[in-house]
């Protein structure tokens, strides 16, 4: 979902009442691989260290959006699993990794007979769930020696920063306006709206829900990434708020508007900006 998308909340306002939406990320999983920075390699060996993986047990990837977690874990364990409730999501996912098994399923219909594993990840996910339950599932779904981990990172977009680039950087600043001049100033998701944001408080959670923990590992390669046109037309696309669905028939014209922002940015359309770190938070049943 994503990562990214899992069960999305269309309450209003702060998602503290919960209905599932199904347009939460609709005609966004195209634009994922073109749109979403990869994560970085040594993710995998961070989260291989801190767990002694060996290659064997399974891996569950929950909210697994396209697989791009569950593709980069997957060769530390014998089997993997990814689940989202989004159809295109999975679609896209079976068609980058079709030796995984994906499943169409909300997080909230777990453990839907999917069995224990060695590690049950979530990246970019775990906000649109209904938490406590989610929580209170996953945990007897982790066999003895497993651990839960959630990978936190914003791969749409790097970090603002002042220093010298060797290209532009892309105008976030100029992109948000513009989509908020099409979709309004209150941050959209699904059929709702979002007005003070996802849900935090994992720590709390996570606690109620038994676990002990966390250990933080922070992945920070801090490389410059240089990026298109495209792949910034792309990654805006790609997020909840500002999916392909919210446009409606004014899409092409959206994209034509968002193209002559960057253009005027860049005329030589390629831009670059510095890669956020990643964490993955371990937390142990």
């Amino acid at each position: 979902m994503r990562s990214d998308g899992a069960a999305a909340a269309g309450s209003i306002p702060g998602m503290d009442a919960w209905a599932w939406d199904e347009t939460l990320f609709a005609g966004a999983a195209a634009h994922y691989g073109t749109g979403r920075m990869p994560y970085p390699p040594g993710l995998a060996d961070a989260v291989r260290d801190a767990l002694g993986l060996d290659g064997t047990g399974r891996l569950l990837d929950v909210g697994c959006g396209p697989g791009s977690l569950t593709v980069l874990l997957a060769p530390l364990f014998a089997e993997a699993v990814g689940v989202d409730a989004d159809p295109g999501m999975i679609a896209e996912a079976r068609l980058k990794a079709p030796g995984i098994d994906w499943r169409l399923m909300r997080a909230e219909e777990l453990p839907g007979g999917l069995g224990t594993f060695r590690v049950v990840a979530f990246a970019q996910s775990f906000h649109w769930m209904e938490q406590d339950l989610v929580a209170e599932r996953v945990r007897g779904m982790i066999c003895p020696a497993g651990a839960w981990v959630h990978i936190g990172a914003t791969t749409h977009r790097g970090v603002d920063t002042a220093e010298p680039l060797p290209l532009p950087a892309p105008p976030w600043d100029a992109i948000d306006d513009l989509v908020a001049r099409y979709l309004g100033p209150v941050r959209r998701a699904g059929q709702g709206l979002l007005p003070h944001g996802t849900k935090g408080s994992e720590e709390e959670v996570m606690a109620r829900a038994g676990y002990a923990g966390p250990e933080r590992i922070t992945v920070d390669e801090g490389r410059i990434a240089e990026r298109s046109e495209d792949e910034i037309v792309a990654a805006v696309l790609s997020l909840s708020s500002s999916a392909p669905h919210h446009f409606g028939d004014r899409l092409p014209v959206f994209e034509a508007d968002l193209r002559l922002l960057l253009r005027d940015a860049a005329p030589g359309g390629r831009f670059a900006e510095r890669m956020r770190g990643v964490e993955a938070v371990i937390w142990r049943p």
